[in-house]
This record gives C-alpha cells, structure tokens and sequence, in this order.
C-alpha cells in the first residue's frame, strides 16, 4: 500500500474510533421519510435490525421483503443501520433499547423489534433493557459463527440465548429457526418454548418450517407467502385462541387463476415408445419456489418427436413479477423430461420414487437456479 493511501487510512480509523458508538447506530426509515405516518396515524413502529459479517457491512444489506407487510398494514417501519466497528452485542443491544424509548416517547402506541441472526438477538437483548419493547420477532438467531468457520463457537448459538430469553422484560416474542441453518446447532425450538412459557411470555416458535431452509430463508418470497401475515398478527396483538394457523396455507394447492390457466388436454394416446416414456409425466403438476411463486407443469402428450406442456407461473411478491403462461417443447433425456428450447431457460424434470417430481429452472444466461418438488394434481 503506498504511504499516501495508508496515511489516508490511518486517519480516517482514528476519526472512526473516535466517535461514539451511537453515531455508528443509526436508526432511520426503512422505505424513506415520506413513507412515515406518524406516532398519532401509524399502528406503531417496527425496527429491523440486520445481521452482522466478518468481512462487509451488513448496513448495506436490503431490508427484508416481509417488512412490506408490515407498511402495508399501516405500521410505521424503521431500521437501525450499525458500522461494524462499534457493533457488538453490549453497544448495538444498548443502542437498540435507546431507540426503542424514544419511540414510545414520541407517541408511538407500539414498538417491535424484528432481526435476522445478529440482529435477532441484539432484539431479544434490547427487550431485556427495557419495558417499551411490546414484541420480538426473531429469525435465525445468532452471533456466535456457523458449524463450518467458527464450529468451536457455534454452539453458543443456542447456549447464549437461553439466559436472554430468560431476560425478555414483557415483550412477546415469535422466533423462527429453520432446517439446513449452518448457524443453527439444532434442537432450539422445544427449549425455547419452555424458558419462555416458564416466563409466562407470549410467544410463538416456528421450528423448521417446510421448504424453507438455510440461514437465509427469512429473505424469500416463500417466506413472505407463509408467514408475513402472522407476523404482523402477533406484532399487534397476543396471539387467541381461533387465529388462523401462522404457517399459512398458500401453495399447498393451486390458486383458482393459476389452476385455470394450466389444465392440461387430452394426452395422446399411442403405442410408441416415446409415448410410453412420457406416460408417467402426463397430467398436472404444482408446486412453489422459494422467491414466493406458484409454479405448474401442465404436460399434455406429444406433438411428432416432440413432448407438449403449459408453463405455468403465478406472480411473485415483486409487482414486476407478473403471471406467466408459455407453451414449451422438450424431450425425455436419460429419464429426464427436459425443455430447452433455443433462447428459453431451461426446464428439467424428473420422477421421484415417492410419485412426486423434482423440478429444476435454469436461467438461459446461466445466472440463475431454482430448484422445487412438483406433486401431480390431476
């Protein structure tokens, strides 16, 4: 590094340290000033709160598509953006707690608190410091490394966050904890509901939902299908007797538009081997991808060498994401259906034992993947 470029360096980490911990944690609106409704207008104010890397700002991320419904729900949205620098439990939990008074100072009827891994538990430690929390939602909690970086560590995961939920003021608290986590060391669900039974908490954990897997799956389309709208339930209100189920029953059948568009014909019926291969793949299939889209194979037999199917997919979560109906032409490929049709993404499908179908999209570019399971409809 030339002298110039340290220099410059040096000087701007010494400025850095020198400022107080709160001016590298800001709170500010998640969607712009404008979109603000105010303590005496809003049902009241959420915070999101990012989690943390090794080696970028987690400031920077995007917030979360399931905050959305929370403005539409006519709550006022906030995040709290943090350098990592001052960004350690102690000083962000503080921090956090600090922004959550001066909310409810201001007017605000209700304050929560919502964070990914980090910022999961800087919330349920905020909510230890102060009673002007009213609720937590937490997905993927953590802040102690993942089984494949930090595995002497990662246990902590679950071991530091029995005494802070033990430390929850009165806040309710809804946490999610999800299958193929690298970060999660397994087998949090049950304990925590009884450390926060035993505090007589609301509460609700959601253990392992289905589809939804990784670190990251609170950042899906999916996720927003299944569970915005209970999250937004529990934040402004204990959860009663008589409310609906929080893991929500889209995409475990067909939407009428979607059923409507993809009802395959008549399969051809003929004694070639083609025929014979493409039998099992005859009829309608359904399922979902992760980024929160209803996907449908409709295939209806064959057209000469080539296999006939309706590509079916309900909007996403993005207004751009619009419905879609195409008409493909593939071929079976060493047991594979596939479609790949010149200047098209590709499509692949193929049998499982179980009777259902594995289905794997492909972007044209080779920039994209999704990958699901169709079950037959029809």
């Amino acid at each position: 590094m030339k002298l110039g470029r340290l220099a410059a360096v040096l000087a701007a980490a010494l400025v850095f340290a020198s400022m107080p911990a709160t001016a590298q944690i800001t709170l500010r609106p998640a969607y712009g000033e404008n979109t603000l409704l105010g303590p005496l207008k809003a049902h009241g104010a959420v915070i999101w709160n990012h989690g943390r890397s090794v080696d970028s700002e987690d400031s920077e991320a995007p917030t979360p598509l399931y905050m959305r419904t929370f403005r539409e729900a006519g709550w006022d949205v906030f995040r709290v953006d943090r350098m990592r620098a001052s960004d350690t439990l102690p000083n962000s939990s503080r921090a956090l707690a600090g922004y959550s008074d001066s909310l409810k100072t201001r007017g605000y009827r209700q304050v929560v608190l919502t964070g990914q891994s980090f910022g999961a538990f800087i919330s349920l430690m905020a909510a230890g410091q102060t009673d002007r929390v009213d609720a937590v939602v937490g997905t993927a909690p953590a802040a102690y490394g993942n089984f494949t970086e930090a595995y002497d560590s990662y246990r902590e995961n679950a071991g530091q966050l029995w005494p802070i939920l033990r430390n929850v003021r009165s806040a309710r608290v809804m946490l999610f904890f999800f299958h193929g986590d690298d970060f999660d060391p397994g087998g949090r669900g049950e304990p925590a509901r009884g450390i926060l039974a035993a505090r007589g908490l609301d509460h609700l954990v959601v253990d392992q939902p289905a589809q939804l897997v990784g670190h990251g799956a609170a950042n899906t389309g999916l996720f927003v299908r299944r569970f915005a709208g209970c999250i937004v339930r529990f934040a402004e209100a204990p959860p009663r007797a008589g409310d609906p189920p929080c893991d929500e029953s889209w995409g475990r059948t067909p939407s009428n538009e979607l059923l409507q568009a993809a009802l395959p014909g008549s399969a051809s019926a003929g004694g070639s081997q083609a025929t014979s291969m493409i039998r099992p793949f005859v009829g309608l299939w359904y399922g979902t991808y992760i980024n929160g889209r209803e996907v449908a194979l409709a295939v209806d037999g064959t057209d000469g060498d080539s296999i006939t199917a309706d590509y079916v997919l309900g909007p996403g979560v993005d207004p751009e994401q619009k419905f879609e109906r195409v008409r493909r032409k593939g071929r079976i490929e060493n047991g594979e259906l596939v479609f790949d049709e010149n200047g098209r993404n590709v499509l692949r499908y193929r049998l499982r034992p179980d009777g259902r179908m594995t289905a794997t999209w492909l972007d044209k570019g080779g920039k994209g993947r999704l990958d699901t399971v169709l079950r037959l409809v029809n």
